[in-house]
């Protein structure tokens, strides 16, 4: 491995560039060319941050899902294992907690499609509802594994049902209670509760599990950034930028783990500073695999069969790196790696990042160009001091703390101070900003981008009770995607009324 200093620079320069922290947000949707052919075992993304004596880990799998997206609804998949990884320390990568989730799916009766079949409601798998048969995305049942620095396995929660689909009223009264089925918030009212319903699970030793269909929580302008780095509106002012996520689910596994528990039995020091904070920072990543082999079954009513090891095929830590960092030739053997690999494997990602070249490609340092009206500093030459060398990549993971030595991709989470990205990643956090403006402006001008790139928010407002993640959009009421427009929304740049979706540009240069 690399000597640590030629990774790390100084903590203090990383945190006071990075001291708007809580302005952050990224995501893995469909980031490799294999994953996203496999949605149900895809990370999209992961969120880490301390709630009073808990840490909450958010991880969330099967990106873009429609509300209305049946009649085979999106649900977790029974042959992948979830894992959620905790390191612990400054040293080491290795998982000080792991928590294994598996699914298990009622499946249908079979029955046998000749002569005169049941009546509608009683016919298990002849049924075209699944929800009438409480199989498939309606019967799914899940049970929680703990390992302790990877000892003995240990079942920490059993049977912790997942919720339906929130595909609309009907639905709900098959689900729970005609009385509620038409009540507004009924499906939450029933499944989440507060914090007290069926959907949330108890872990043995204490703590919270929760797994199911959420709304999505990240939020980004996927249509201007993948057409080459478009972002709206640094790219183009007049351009308003559009949240390409907004009104589609996903599903999230949600872990409120004791802060003693991950902090190997003792509770976290609040300050701590240095190498007492390196000890309590806890890194997190998640994962998905699936077995080596599979034998696919042909006859009616058979599953697919499989065997062997688990094989890994996707992780995620920190927001974007496998999206922005890792080229496409490696972006499938990133997945197949754990983050303690990463400091020999990948170094050359990290330290020389693709991106700035690309964005040099299409422009965006050019005198004039996108990234210099925003602010990056002039100095860079057209963005070449940027290309090579980049420490301060490395170190803003790190948190800017010289005593955490190991390198790889993981959320760090200093157990003892507010969370906020870079340390950890609250729903609420901005990513997209920070990360871009840090790839693309450097440590010393990342602040340049933030507020400028994509949507400022979610489209709705999160939960302030575990799992803290807003509710599913519902199907029925959900609405076609608006007709792709060019015109700017309120608070945008303008040069005339005909450039506003409202129809007035104010004086000042801006939509009304």
């Amino acid at each position: 491995m690399r000597n640590r200093s030629t990774w790390m620079v100084s903590g203090a320069c990383i945190l006071g560039a990075l001291g708007f922290a809580g302005n952050a947000a990224a995501s893995s949707h469909r980031e490799a060319p294999a994953i996203a052919e496999d949605p149900a075992a895809d990370n999209t993304d992961l969120y880490a941050f301390v709630n009073g004596s808990n840490l909450v880990v958010v991880a969330n799998y099967i990106g873009l899902e429609l509300p209305e997206g049946g009649p085979n609804w999106a649900k977790f998949s029974d042959d992948v294992l979830y894992q959620i990884h905790i390191a612990l320390g400054g040293t080491s990568l290795a998982d000080a907690l792991t928590y294994q989730i598996q699914f298990t799916t009622k499946q249908p009766t079979h029955v046998t499609p000749g002569g005169t079949l049941p009546a509608p409601g009683a016919g298990g798998g002849t049924e075209f509802f699944s929800q009438l048969t409480g199989s498939g995305a309606f019967g799914q049942t899940y049970t929680v594994t703990q390992l302790t620095n990877g000892g003995t396995p240990t079942v920490v929660a059993t049977n912790v049902p997942v919720p339906w689909p929130n595909v609309g009223p009907e639905t709900n009264a098959v689900s729970y209670s005609p009385a509620l089925a038409a009540t507004a918030g009924a499906y939450e009212a029933h499944w989440v509760n507060g914090g007290t319903g069926p959907a949330i699970g108890a872990l043995t030793g204490g703590g919270s599990v929760f797994a199911g269909p959420r709304d999505d929580p990240f939020w980004v302008d996927l249509g201007g950034i993948f057409d080459l780095a478009q972002l709206r509106p640094v790219a183009n002012p007049l351009d308003a930028p559009r949240d390409s996520i907004a009104y589609m689910n996903v599903h999230a596994i949600v872990l409120s783990i004791p802060l003693t528990t991950v902090n190997g039995g003792t509770a976290p020091t609040a300050g701590a500073t240095g190498a007492a904070a390196a000890a309590q920072t806890a890194g997190v990543w998640a994962s998905a695999s699936r077995k080596k082999v599979t034998i696919q079954r042909t006859g009616s009513g058979l599953s697919d069969t499989h065997l062997g090891p688990w094989v890994q095929v996707s992780r995620i830590g920190q927001p974007l790196i496998n999206e922005a960092v890792i080229g496409v030739q490696d972006k499938d053997y990133y997945n197949h790696l754990t983050p303690a690999t990463d400091a020999t494997t990948f170094a050359g990602y990290y330290l020389n990042p693709i991106l700035v070249r690309d964005a040099q490609a299409v422009g965006f340092y050019a005198t004039g160009g996108p990234l210099e009206s925003a602010g990056c500093d002039t100095a860079l030459t057209h963005g070449d001091a940027l290309t090579a060398g980049r420490a301060d990549v490395v170190s803003t993971i790190n948190l800017g703390n010289a005593s955490i030595a190991s390198v790889g991709d993981v959320l760090r989470v200093d157990l003892g101070a507010a969370s906020g990205y870079p340390n950890g990643r609250l729903l609420t956090d901005k990513t997209t900003d920070i990360i871009f403006g840090l790839l693309l402006c450097g440590a010393t001008n990342a602040g340049a981008l933030v507020g400028a790139v994509g949507p400022t928010q979610n489209e709705v407002a999160f939960e302030a009770t575990f799992p803290f993640l807003a509710p599913p959009w519902e199907g029925r009421s959900s609405n076609p995607r608006l007709a792709p427009s060019t015109l700017s929304q309120s608070g945008q740049p303008c040069t005339l009324a005909t450039n506003c979706q409202s129809g007035t540009c104010l004086g000042s240069g801006t939509c009304q």
